[in-house]
């Protein structure tokens, strides 16, 4: 394992070393590189996924992620808007409101 710090044992591997390490090798080594999907649509699904379950701790890091991996702002607005009737309007709104405060910090970078 490199010696920079990853997004999870930035997070949280001061105090859970074992399960950053078993997300950086196991599920963002493993899982995400598996090569039946692109990075772009597991970003789309794990969004969607997040979306519906009302996971609002890891959506952050997952909308950032969709972005990097090709996802556009219109994209996500679209699945956010499509899922408002599947997963439930409160889901759509709470996803909503974190893409957007997601997209003015990206606006106040550059």
């Amino acid at each position: 394992m490199s010696d920079e710090p990853t997004g999870a044992r930035k997070a949280f591997g001061e105090i859970a070393p074992a399960l950053a390490e078993i997300s950086d090798k196991v599920l963002f080594g493993d899982v995400w590189e598996r090569p039946g999907l692109s990075p772009r649509d597991r970003s789309l699904i794990t969004v969607s996924s997040l979306i519906s379950l009302y996971r609002t701790n890891e959506l952050p890091f997952h909308l950032k992620k969709a972005m990097e991996n090709g996802v556009s702002r219109d994209e996500l607005i679209e699945v956010i808007t499509h899922l408002a009737f599947y997963s439930g309007w409160p889901t759509a709104m709470t996803a909503l409101t974190l893409a957007k405060k997601l997209f003015e910090e990206i606006d106040q970078k550059s």
